[in-house]
C-alpha cells in the first residue's frame, strides 16, 4: 500500500518529525541519567567490569568491555553509564535511517520506519538501560546493512569481499553481546547457500569462518567452566519450565506492551509482505531469513520457559523496518501516524511514572511497591552508604583490621552493593548459583569477623537464623519514599563473630 504522493513530494516532513522526537527523547534521557540509579540487572552488568572474563552465567562478555570502557576500568556510576546509553539509544533510529537510505530506500520511507522504531517502547525505553540488548541492536542492524550491501555487490569483487567480511565480524561480535547473536551465523550460512551469485565464491564462506573467531574465546571459557552459562540458562533457572498457556499469554501480551498494539499490527503486516517477497531478490531473502530463522527458536524458548522475556524476540524484528523502507511499504497515515502517536504516548507514560514520583499518589489501593521494578532505580545510594558506614564504624570500634564483608540474600542485592561500593568485599548467600559464587566463594566470607547483611522488603529474612556462628550487634532500616508512599525498605544487620567461635 503506497503512501500518498504529497508525502513523497515532501520527504523532509518525516525527517523533521524524527529530529523533533530525537531531541525530546535525548532531553528526557539526559534528565533521567541524572536522577535514577541502576536497575538490578544493570548493576550486575556494572559488576562485570570488576571481574573481566570471557563469559558470565547470564551473558557473554561484551557488556563487560562496554561497562569497563565507560567506567575507566572499573564499574561505572549510574549517571556515567546512563549518559552513554542515552546517546547510543537516541542514535539507534538514525542508524536505521542511514541503513535504509544506503540500501536504496527513499527519504520519506526511511524516516517513516525510523520514526516508528524510535517511538516504540522497546526502543524508546528499553535501549536506555545499560544492557547487552543495546549492543546487540547495533551489531544486528550492522550485520543486516553490510550483508545486504554485500549481496548486492558484484561476486568476487573487492567490495563484496570487504562487505562480507564486515558482516561476518558483526555476526561474530553479536554473539559476544548475547547468545541470541549466535543465530546470525546460520542466517549468513543459509542466505549465502541460497544465493545463486555468491554461493560459488569464496568470500561469503570466509566471512562465515571469520564470524566464528570472536566466539572461540567464549567457547573455550564455557568448556573450561563446564558450560556454566549454558547450564544456568537451560537448567538452573528452568525449574518450572514447560509449554503452557501462561507462557503463550506472556509472550503475546508482552509484544503488545513492548511494541504497542498498533506497531504490533504493523509488524504482522510487514512480516506477511516479507513472506510473499522472500525470494524476490537477494536482499529480501536475507531479510526473510534474518527474521524467520532466529524467530523460531526464540518463540519456542518463550513458550517453554517461564522466565523468558518478551524482548528476546526483538532482534529478528529489526529486519522488518529495513525491508519496509526499501519496498516503500508505508501503509499510509491510517496506521503509521496512530502507531507513532500511541507508541510515543506509552513510552512517555513509562518515563513519567519513573521520573515523577508524585504520580504514585494516583496508584490504586492494590499497588504493591515490591513488584514495581521502577522502585529498584531509587534508594540504593542511601542503602549502600548506610551499609558502608555501618561497616566502617565496626572497624573503628574494634580498633584493629577486621575481615569485613557485605552479604546479600540475592544476586540483585549483591549486584547493587558491589556496583555501588566497588572497593568493598561482597558475598552472596543464594541457593541458585550466581556469578558471586566464583567472585566471592562462601568459604571466603562465612567465617568473617564482621558481616553487614543487607536485604529489602522483597526478601524479609532473619539474619540470626542464617548466620549461626555470628550474633547480631546492630540492626537498622533505610526507608525510601516516593510520592509520599513507601517504595522500598532496606534492612541492615551488623553481625559479629561470637566469642570463642
Amino acid at each position: 500500500m503506497a503512501v500518498k504522493t504529497a508525502e513523497r513530494d515532501n520527504p523532509f516532513k518525516g525527517t523533521g518529525l524524527l529530529v523533533l522526537l530525537t531531541v525530546s527523547l535525548l532531553a528526557v534521557r539526559f534528565y533521567a541519567a541524572r536522577i535514577i540509579g541502576w536497575g538490578d540487572s544493570e548493576a550486575l552488568y556494572a559488576c562485570y567490569a570488576l571481574h573481566p572474563q570471557a563469559a558470565y552465567l547470564d551473558h557473554p562478555g561484551l557488556v563487560e568491555m562496554f561497562a569497563s570502557s565507560i567506567g575507566s576500568g572499573t564499574a561505572p556510576s549510574p549517571e556515567v553509564g546512563h549518559m552513554a546509553t542515552a546517546m547510543l539509544s537516541t542514535a539507534f533510529p538514525w542508524l536505521l535511517f542511514v541503513v535504509a537510505r544506503r540500501l536504496g530506500a527513499e527519504t520519506w520511507a526511511s524516516a517513516a520506519v525510523a520514526l516508528v522504531v524510535a517511538a516504540t517502547p522497546e526502543i524508546a525505553v528499553g535501549l536506555f538501560a545499560m544492557t547487552p540488548d543495546l549492543l546487540l541492536a547495533y551489531l544486528w542492524l550492522g550485520f543486516l546493512g553490510t550483508a545486504a550491501l554485500a549481496f548486492d555487490a558484484e561476486p568476487r569483487s573487492l567490495r563484496a569481499a570487504v562487505l562480507f567480511s564486515i558482516a561476518g565480524v558483526c555476526a561474530g561480535v553479536a554473539a559476544l553481546a548475547k547468545a541470541t547473536g549466535l543465530l546470525l551465523l546460520p542466517v549468513l550460512a543459509v542466505t549465502v547457500a541460497l544465493d545463486p551469485k555468491h554461493r560459488r565464491t569464496a568470500w561469503p564462506w570466509l566471512a562465515l569462518v571469520m564470524s566464528l573467531l570472536p566466539v572461540a574465546g567464549v567457547t573455550r571459557f564455557e568448556i573450561a567452566h563446564h558450560f556454566a552459562m549454558l547450564r544456568h540458562r537451560f537448567v538452573d533457572t528452568q525449574a518450572q519450565a514447560g509449554v503452557s498457556l501462561r507462557n503463550l499469554g506472556a509472550l503475546v501480551g508482552g509484544q503488545l506492551v513492548y511494541l504497542s498494539p498498533i506497531v504490533a499490527v504493523l509488524v504482522v503486516l510487514v512480516a506477511r509482505e516479507l513472506w510473499r517477497q522472500r525470494n524476490a531478490d537477494s536482499q529480501s531473502r536475507l531479510f526473510f531469513w534474518s527474521f524467520a530463522l532466529p524467530l523460531v527458536p526464540l518463540v519456542a524458548l518463550g513458550l517453554w520457559s517461564r522466565v523468558a522475556e518478551p524482548h528476546w524476540l526483538a532482534p529478528p524484528l529489526l529486519a522488518l523496518p529495513v525491508f519496509a523502507a526499501k519496498r516503500g511499504l508505508a501503509y499510509s497515515r491510517k496506521l503509521v501516524v496512530p502507531a507513532v502517536a500511541l507508541a510515543a504516548a506509552l513510552s512517555a507514560a513509562v518515563y513519567a511514572w519513573v521520573l515523577e514520583p508524585s504520580l504514585l499518589r494516583y496508584a490504586p489501593k492494590s499497588y504493591d511497591p515490591k513488584v514495581d521494578i521502577s522502585n529498584e532505580l531509587f534508594g540504593w545510594p542511601q542503602a549502600t552508604r548506610a551499609a558502608s558506614t555501618m561497616l566502617e564504624n565496626a572497624q573503628v570500634g574494634a580498633g584493629v583490621k577486621l575481615d569485613a564483608w557485605l552479604v546479600g540474600p540475592s544476586w540483585m542485592v549483591c549486584a547493587q552493593l558491589a556496583a555501588g561500593l566497588p572497593e568493598a568485599k561482597v558475598g552472596c548467600m543464594t541457593d541458585t548459583p550466581s556469578d558471586f559464587d566464583d567472585w566471592a566463594p562462601r568459604r571466603e566470607w562465612q567465617h568473617a569477623d564482621v558481616i553487614v547483611f543487607v536485604t529489602d522488603d522483597r526478601m524479609p529474612l532473619d539474619a540470626d537464623a542464617l548466620f549461626g556462628t555470628l550474633h547480631t550487634e546492630l540492626s537498622s532500616r533505610v526507608t525510601i519514599l516516593r510520592g509520599g508512599r513507601i517504595a522500598r525498605t532496606f534492612r541492615l544487620t551488623l553481625l559479629e563473630k561470637r566469642v570463642g567461635a
